[in-house]
């Protein structure tokens, strides 16, 4: 299967909310969230042969779970040597206002 950037990951706010809700009672302590600025998003979308974007689990030195993005071409390939981003900003301690999402 070849990646367009064109397929659907729409979800209901309903189903979104469920979801998020299952998992903070399954993981009550842990990081719910993850931020990302826009222009690390962009930079990363501008990119030759971008489609998409891939999100890989990943831990720092300190045993900290984090996010890493990459790039991802049409052949599902990774654009590894590319604009790479990680840092988020985790929530909590940064997740803005109540919503159906956080609470």
């Amino acid at each position: 299967m070849a990646f367009t950037g064109q397929e659907n990951h729409n979800i209901s706010l309903a189903d979104a909310a469920a979801w998020t809700k299952n998992y903070r009672k399954s993981n009550p302590s842990a990081v719910q969230g993850h931020f990302f600025g826009k222009d690390a998003i962009a930079a990363i979308l501008a990119q030759t042969s971008c489609v998409g974007i891939r999100i890989y689990y990943a831990l720092d030195t300190a045993g900290v779970k984090q996010l890493i993005i990459t790039g991802v071409t049409a052949e599902e390939n990774d654009l590894y040597n590319g604009l790479l981003a990680e840092r988020s900003i985790q929530c909590p301690p940064n997740c803005g206002g109540g919503n159906p999402l956080n609470g």
